[in-house]
């Protein structure tokens, strides 16, 4: 049985959203997805509250949701892909849980990237992904308790997370 959160970090386009929603159904436990989480206190799209209040002010926010997770019940979280980059944030999923990074190769996120989905890259090329990629990867890498490779299709990769969580409990 699960006793604590079960955080997933990583690109956007990594697969933290796909895989984590199929591992909490296969756990039969809480979904619980930080962006939309975001949303819904603040009654804004994503997309608005970065514009009308700017990445910070959504970083922020961010935290206030992890700090909200620690009266709930265990879960699987989807992160933001910015939010390992904030301190404060590794250090309430080092309290709270496990963390696993989903890693996808580059070239893999590259080709199917949904960009106009995600606010902070809107306007971005492949460059801009690029050098996201480059930006966070050490962030995911130095946060995680565990890795888990998201190469190799959906299907294995939701198999290997399962898997890896049950592992732990």
């Amino acid at each position: 049985m699960l006793t604590m959160h079960v955080f997933l970090v990583g690109m956007a386009g990594g697969g933290k959203t796909s895989l984590g929603k199929k591992l909490a159904s296969n756990l039969k436990l809480p979904y619980v997805d930080t962006d939309v989480k975001v949303s819904e206190m603040m009654g804004m799209s994503e997309k608005d509250i970065y514009i009308n209040l700017g990445e910070a002010f959504f970083r922020s926010a961010e935290t206030g949701v992890l700090m909200s997770l620690a009266s709930e019940p265990p879960s699987i979280v989807s992160t933001g892909g910015g939010l390992p980059t904030i301190k404060e944030n590794v250090m309430l999923m080092q309290n709270q849980g496990v963390i696993i990074h989903i890693d996808r190769p580059l070239d893999q996120i590259l080709s199917d990237i949904k960009i106009d989905r995600r606010p902070h890259l809107e306007n971005a090329g492949i460059e801009d992904v690029i050098n996201l990629y480059n930006r966070t990867i050490g962030y995911y890498k130095a946060c995680a308790d565990y890795t888990l490779d998201n190469s190799f299709g959906f299907a294995l990769g939701a198999a290997n997370l399962t898997r890896l969580v049950k592992n732990l409990y």
